[in-house]
């Protein structure tokens, strides 16, 4: 099992002057956004900066004691904080017990959550200064200012964007450990030309790209060292087409395959209409399990688009999207986003069939969330725009689909994450999303009626045994659907068999009874549930938790 907690570096014979740290959501995130900062101290900070600095990183289900109690221990005149909308609850209570316990430690916050309305909050308060924006360059020179002695600082610090030739990459702050246990964090660019109104990245005014020679060397330093599991943060990874073909062409020269699972994974976000034969020339060559696209569809009502300045060509979209799913082996996890200013049930689902017919391998079912300083804020009048006050802000209600429905949608987006993008009920699944001939459901009416009788039958949304859903999903397809019960029995035992479970669900007691040994628990179990990982581009436990981190950040 892997440890929750970030393994601790070497000690030192002298303490840090200064400490970066982070509440990640899961231990396998590196946080790419504290290397950065620790890979400038010398260069923005003063020579000499860097060998008292050290980083640490913890996961947001850790005590809030437990972390300081490792702070403090350090003894650190300066902490800086990396502020985001998953850990913000957490990190507050960790600097409360820290100002509490040591008020002459100075506390410097920075990250996207507190790049915008810092009055309204109160980590803002607690804290001593804030960077907004970029902190490359303006965080080490604070820490030099904080360590020189006593001097007037500004509590609110705008970052200081640097050309990106002036940085220092941070890829040498992966450790070892790092690179043989957790997903790691690239970028060859910063920025997004894009101006959709939900996304923080709206706010910049182009995309700024690294140079491409120096990139490259570091990815290939990575990859001498032992990385294989490379996740881009580019917001646009295929705008500049001569450095996306010369990227994917870098992994496609580093692919090797071992009992036919690749040993390198490369995650991509993508612009979803944009896709020239140059680079589908060299993602047909990409084996399974080694690419992973997020493509962002977000919606397909060309009103809402329109409204929320997203500039998208919804047949080239679909084109592209029928081409990755069927002429490459590229796994393709596409983005939808509920509650959007004008969208309307009735329209989302319209949208929601269209994308499902495409088949892609995920839906990511994502709710509205108004992230700090976005301009999606400019339709809160207009759209009776209600949002959750607390993190992370998620739309509640507006004019067009009530708190009701939006609690009902909710719901269904918990359960298409159990249901249909856990890879565990492909037959299932097609039997309850396209149902049998004449059925006049569409997928989402399907999933939504589903969803609605597993809320009224369980009242749960967490917690669900494998062997529970196998039950409730048979009890469904044969009560409200009216199928055949030794249809449904058939699909969920090939199912349940290719998971490689070992309990026995009660609809299929009799049948895992009548099965061989080593249909149940044996090689044919291993093999098919090693090809449901591979159609899923999963290699091994290490390999799952990298690509559902991947799908999720």
């Amino acid at each position: 099992m892997i440890s929750s907690a970030a393994p601790l570096p070497a000690t030192t014979s002298e303490p840090p002057r200064v400490v970066l740290a982070t509440l990640n959501a899961k231990y396998i995130h590196a946080s790419l956004g504290l290397r950065c900062l620790l890979a400038n101290m010398d260069r923005h900070g003063g020579g000499g900066l860097r060998a008292v600095t050290q980083l640490r990183e913890f996961v947001i289900q850790q005590r809030p004691t437990q972390i300081v109690e490792e702070l403090l221990a350090l003894n650190p005149q300066v902490i800086g904080l990396g502020i985001y909308i998953w850990n913000v609850v957490e990190t507050t209570q960790v600097l409360r017990l820290l100002k509490a316990l040591r008020p002459d430690i100075k506390v410097v916050l920075g990250g996207p959550e507190v790049s915008h309305e810092v009055e309204a909050q109160e980590i803002c308060r607690l804290a001593d200064h804030v960077i907004t924006g970029w902190g490359d360059v303006s965080f080490p020179k604070i820490c030099r200012a904080l360590l020189d002695g006593p001097q007037p600082l500004m509590k609110v610090i705008a970052g200081e964007q640097p050309p990106l030739d002036d940085l220092a990459f941070p890829y040498d702050e992966y450790t070892d450990a790092d690179i043989a246990k957790r997903l790691l964090y690239v970028e060859a660019s910063r920025g997004c030309p894009f101006k959709c109104e939900f996304c923080l990245s709206a706010l910049d005014k182009t995309a700024w790209a690294f140079d491409l020679d120096a990139f490259m060397a570091e990815m290939n330093a990575l990859y001498q060292r032992g990385a294989r599991n490379f996740k881009f943060v580019d917001r646009t990874f295929n705008l500049k087409v001569e450095h996306s073909v010369r990227i994917l062409q870098f992994f496609l020269d580093r692919l090797q395959m071992a009992n036919e699972v690749p040993n390198l994974f490369v995650h991509f976000e993508v612009v979803p209409d944009s896709l020239p034969d140059r680079l589908k020339e060299l993602i047909v060559q990409f084996p399974a399990g080694s690419l992973q696209f997020e493509v962002g569809i977000q919606s397909f009502n060309p009103e809402v688009q329109q409204r929320i300045s997203r500039k998208q060509d919804n047949l080239k979209t679909a084109d592209n999207l029928r081409w990755l799913v069927n002429q490459s082996q590229a796994h393709v996890h596409a983005d939808l986003i509920f509650g959007l200013p004008g969208e309307t049930l009735e329209s989302f689902a319209a949208g929601f069939d269209r994308l499902y017919a495409l088949a892609p391998h995920e839906i990511q079912f994502g709710i509205l969330k108004r992230l700090r300083g976005t301009p999606i804020a400019r339709h809160t009048a207009d759209f009776a725009m209600v949002y959750d006050p607390q993190t992370p802000y998620t739309i509640l209600q507006n004019s067009t689909i009530d708190f009701a429905t939006l609690q009902r949608i909710q719901r269904f987006a918990r359960y298409w994450d159990m249901i249909a993008n856990s890879g565990r009920f492909l037959r299932a699944r097609a039997l309850l999303l396209d149902g049998v001939e004449g059925s006049p459901m569409s997928a989402f009416s399907a999933f939504l009626s589903f969803s609605d009788w597993l809320w009224q039958s369980t009242g749960k949304t967490h917690e669900f045994a494998l062997e529970k859903l196998v039950d409730l999903l048979f009890e469904h397809l044969t009560g409200p659907r009216g199928m055949a019960e030794d249809t449904v029995r058939q699909a969920l035992l090939a199912d349940y068999q290719a998971s490689g479970a070992r309990a026995k669900p009660k609809c299929l007691a009799e049948l895992l009874q009548a099965a061989s040994p080593s249909q149940t628990q044996g090689g044919q179990a291993r093999a098919q549930r090693q090809s449901r990982h591979v159609s899923q581009h999963v290699a091994g436990q290490l390999r799952s938790e990298i690509q559902q981190a991947a799908a999720a950040a």
